[in-house]
């Protein structure tokens, strides 16, 4: 905090190793600058360049904001506290175009209340990622020719720890690219000491109260990696497979089961029933305990209560009814497999079948399986198909399209199974969090998305918190000699005569606290007391579930308040073609590279100006170039407005009254503040893109392309008049850019560095934009009438310079104008100045009159409400050139539009032709008809 000493959260470094990520030196474990309120900002050249290279910029400017500790909470800040929690990068983790989209945004909302005098703090930290880390320790000692089971668990940790004291701070480092105002000094890890006893203090009150628990039940299992996995670590992709039908003997008074072996062509012989199933996955035959028929289908009411062989192991298997039966799909009769299945396991709860688990952790077959133990379950699907086959039991192969679940992390077939896990019954916690959105207390945006959070939540099942890993946080629970179960709290000593449980926590149970538990929970810490509850959690609506809906359980539920007062969700960034981003696809786009050749603000603004809440994003590299060509007008009309202030800075004057300004300077002024209202407006709403564009808009084209072009006419009148125009540039683009800052902050910080520099500052060591005051719009300002009178005269100047183009005037050629202004006249009048410059009007040859009796010839003639103007033609082209050109050019239209209207009359084309070319054909006919009546006109004007 400013003018306070911050704390550094301690952490495992390797000194030797260094490394250069994206342009910033960094020590690859910790790369956060000592906090010095003291320290200057960069030095730079005494006069800005001719361009903005922002490769020359941001890291200078970063690191001095860093050091300088403007990032942290400021104690003498006005207004309560603002607190945003990152969602935590993985530590094994490189910057992708997620992770730029939520810097974009938080760091935008953060710099915006911080200028708002709010006491903003951004709280920064990483995920240990246990699969993903443990995944890439595991790689690094499989090269070593070892791996975690013979190095051991404690050895394995050890490495693991090292491996994140080497990598783990790189993602940070990345973020710090992107501009992130994170108050690094409280930077947080998901596995350091305070967490980590968080962690261990929520499992202990929810197993206490009887919401923690173990058994057996069905989960994701991912074979490669030996573990349970979440929902979220299960990417699900249709692929094109196969379904067969295999018929299955059923016990009759005339068989009584098979008396050959398995696989001798007569295993099933004599048998007179059969009953065929549908499965497209034949190993899990093996695991069969039922099969299952719609109860209202009769073609197999008469085998109901009958049983049916297993083919390969002989066990008998009841037929049963089952609601979940689609008697539609497949044969009519489903296989019941409870331990491999999830909708069998729910129809073997129901009927109270016994459940098999036919598989091993790595995904072979298991003792159960028969003749088929030892097999990969996929070698065993073949092998069983065959030997169907050989038994003349496999009816039929059919093509089939289905969603299959494939492990993130793993790579492989996600294989339901059967698992003794531990899991957290969340109905109670979930009560709370659904009240906490339907009574207003947290909101959720875009609205539209309380309907999936209150579906999901409304619907929740237990959660399994436990997976097979080593790295992550243990489950501090100790199994005694006697079978029992001890859970002791953080602060009791360990049982003695205890084995801890092997197990780790899912990850997403650490990060479900993270709102809390990084401000010092379960202590009564002053951070805690000041930041908690945070006030905005920003994210991707694809983890609503299952990060967004658990820390709002678990803060309601072990906090007693919800953790956020605003749940904002941001979309997936696509390709510009709105595919999803794959290296199949060649389309990912490397932030990173980005970066290195445009700059961070330009992806930033990108970002932010691209879309709006909850809606997926199509990422257009033209934009990206285009907000690169914005960072650098905003560059050179804060060279241009330096240039004209002079000493102005020196000795500033305010702005006079309205009475003492011109049309001009009122205009700008009043778009200048309606737009401080707008943006105001649009950012408390969370509209931040549509913000962005009126900045944009009003930058580029109103201030850039008319006021500072007037200002130049303006800077050659009297002295009041220069120091006027002087103190509006400067107003107004200091105050703009200010409002820019939360979007563009490195263009914006060196460019309002050499706008209002720190010698005429009254707190040098503040002397940073990101701690000014964001701009708010003062109604005084307000000029309807001003901005319509300007209006006219823009729109004068714009027809002028249109016919100036279409009749391909030089543009050093001043012309004539007369202007009839009727009840503008006077206006008009006064703007003559402008209109000469601007629209190239010779001001000898500028008649401004109220009335025109007779319209001249030889003219081009523009009607703009009231007003009309005249140029004679005579003295911008050659009067018979033009002539010739413009009938060359009525011919080509007049064969133009007939060739069109005969093709539309061809009842042949009309009405074989798709309906969208027969539509473009009919607007193309009415773009050449008008284009031929404006040639007609222009060559009447010349006769």
């Amino acid at each position: 905090m400013p003018g306070s000493e911050t704390k550094v959260v301690p952490r495992v470094v390797n000194p030797l190793v260094l490394g250069k990520t994206a342009g910033f030196l960094i020590d690859r474990g910790y790369c956060m600058p000592t906090h010095d309120m003291s320290v200057a900002p960069p030095a730079r050249p005494a006069e800005m360049d001719r361009a903005y290279e922002p490769q020359q910029v941001e890291q200078p400017l970063y690191d001095w904001w860093e050091r300088a500790g403007f990032f942290a909470p400021r104690d003498d800040a006005p207004n309560p506290p603002f607190v945003i929690s990152i969602p935590p990068p993985n530590v094994t983790g490189e910057l992708h175009l997620g992770h730029a989209m939520f810097v974009t945004l938080e760091d935008l909302m953060i710099r915006w209340r911080r200028m708002q005098g709010y006491r903003a703090l951004w709280l920064p930290g990483t995920d240990h990622a246990g699969i993903a880390t443990q995944s890439q320790v595991e790689k690094l000692l499989r090269s070593e020719g070892t791996s975690r089971e013979q190095v051991g668990r404690e050895e394995f940790l050890r490495r693991t720890w090292e491996w994140k004291a080497k990598y783990g701070g790189e993602i940070t480092c990345q973020l710090r690219r992107l501009g992130a105002s994170c108050d690094w000094s409280r930077e947080r890890f998901t596995l350091d000491e305070g967490l980590s006893r968080a962690v261990h203090t929520a499992f202990k009150r929810l197993y206490d109260n009887g919401l923690i628990y173990r058994g057996a039940y069905l989960v994701n299992w991912s074979p490669s990696l030996s573990t349970a996995v979440s929902d979220l670590e299960v990417e699900y992709e249709t692929r094109n497979v196969s379904i067969w039908y295999v018929r299955y003997p059923i016990i009759t008074a005339d068989w009584d089961g098979p008396a050959a072996d398995w696989g001798s062509g007569n295993w099933a012989a004599g048998a007179t029933e059969w009953i065929t199933v549908a499965t497209t996955r034949p190993e899990t035959i093996l695991g069969d305990t039922a099969v299952a028929v719609a109860p209202d289908d009769e073609r197999f009411a008469h085998l109901v209560g009958k049983y049916a062989v297993l083919p390969a192991l002989g066990r008998r298997i009841p037929i049963i009814t089952d609601e979940y039966v689609d008697k539609e799909f497949g044969s009519g009769a489903v296989k019941i497999t409870p331990a491999h299945d999830k909708n069998d396991y729910e129809v073997g709860k129901r009927h109270d079948l016994p459940m098999i688990n036919i598989m091993n952790k790595d995904a072979t077959i298991n003792a159960e399986g028969g003749p088929y133990a030892g097999q990969d379950r996929f070698d065993c699907r073949k092998a069983i198909l065959a030997d169907l086959e050989t038994e003349g039991m496999l009816v039929q192969t059919a093509p089939h399209t289905m969603s299959v679940g494939i492990s993130q992390r793993g790579g492989e077939v996600i294989e339901p199974l059967l698992s003794e896990q531990w899991f957290v019954r969340v109905k109670p916690m979930a009560e709370m969090a659904l009240a906490a959105v339907q009574e207003g207390r947290t909101c959720i945006i875009p609205e539209r998305f309380e309907k999936v959070y209150f579906h999901w939540l409304e619907n929740i099942e237990d959660w399994c918190i436990s997976r097979q890993l080593w790295w992550g946080h243990r489950i501090p629970v100790w199994h005694m000699p006697d079978g029992s179960m001890v859970a002791p709290h953080p602060d009791e000593p360990l049982p003695a005569d205890g084995v801890q449980d092997p197990d780790v926590l899912d990850t997403w149970f650490s990060s479900g606290l993270w709102p809390f538990s990084t401000l010092g929970w379960p202590e009564d810490t002053p951070d805690l007391r000041t930041f908690y509850p945070t006030s905005v959690m920003e994210t991707g609506y694809d983890i609503l579930f299952f990060w967004v809906a658990r820390m709002m359980m678990m803060g309601c539920y072990l906090t007693g308040v919800e953790p956020f007062h605003t749940i904002y969700l941001h979309g997936l960034v696509r390709d510009e073609h709105g595919r999803k981003m794959s290296k199949s696809y060649g389309n990912v786009v490397n932030p990173l590279e980005v970066m290195d050749r445009q700059g961070a603000d330009a992806l930033r603004f990108t970002l932010a100006t691209s879309g709006t809440p909850g809606q997926d994003l199509n990422l257009n590299p033209q934009r990206i170039e285009a907000a690169r060509n914005f960072a650098n007008k905003i560059w050179n009309i804060t060279r241009f407005v330096i240039g004209k202030l002079d000493d102005w800075r020196e000795n500033r004057t305010a702005i006079p009254a309205a009475v003492a300004l011109t049309l001009s300077d009122r205009w700008i002024l009043s778009r200048y503040h309606r737009l401080l209202a707008d943006v105001g407006r649009l950012m408390e709403g969370y509209n931040f893109g549509e913000a962005g564009r009126h900045v944009h808009d009003f930058l580029w084209s109103e201030f850039a392309d008319w006021y500072v072009e007037i200002a130049k006419v303006q800077l050659e009148g009297d002295a009041e008049r220069q120091a006027n125009t002087r103190a509006i540039l400067f107003t107004v683009l200091e105050g703009a850019l200010r409002l820019l800052h939360p979007f563009m902050p490195f263009l914006t910080e060196a460019a309002w560095q050499y706008l209002n520099p720190a010698s005429n500052a009254t707190d040098g060591a503040h002397h940073t934009i990101m701690l000014a005051a964001y701009p708010t719009a003062d109604d005084d300002h307000d000029a309807a009438e001003a901005e319509a009178a300007f209006d006219l005269l823009r729109e004068l100047i714009v027809s002028i310079r249109n016919v100036r183009n279409e009749y391909k005037v030089e543009a050093a050629r001043w012309v004539a104008a007369t202007v009839v202004g009727g009840p503008h006249t006077a206006m008009f009048q006064e703007q003559a100045a402008l209109i000469s410059r601007l629209a190239r009007v010779d001001d000898a040859k500028l008649d401004i009159i109220a009335t025109l009796d007779e319209k001249p010839r030889h003219v081009a003639a523009l009607v703009i409400g009231e007003i009309e103007a005249f140029l004679p033609l005579a003295g911008m082209i050659d009067l018979d050139v033009e002539r010739a050109r413009l009938a060359k050019e009525l011919e080509t239209a007049e064969s133009d539009v007939s060739r069109r209207a005969a093709r539309l009359a061809n009842a042949n084309f009309v009405d074989k032709a798709p309906e969208h070319v027969v539509q473009r054909e009919r607007e193309a006919l009415e773009s050449a008809r008008a284009a031929l009546e404006r040639l007609r006109e222009r060559l009447a004007a010349l006769e």
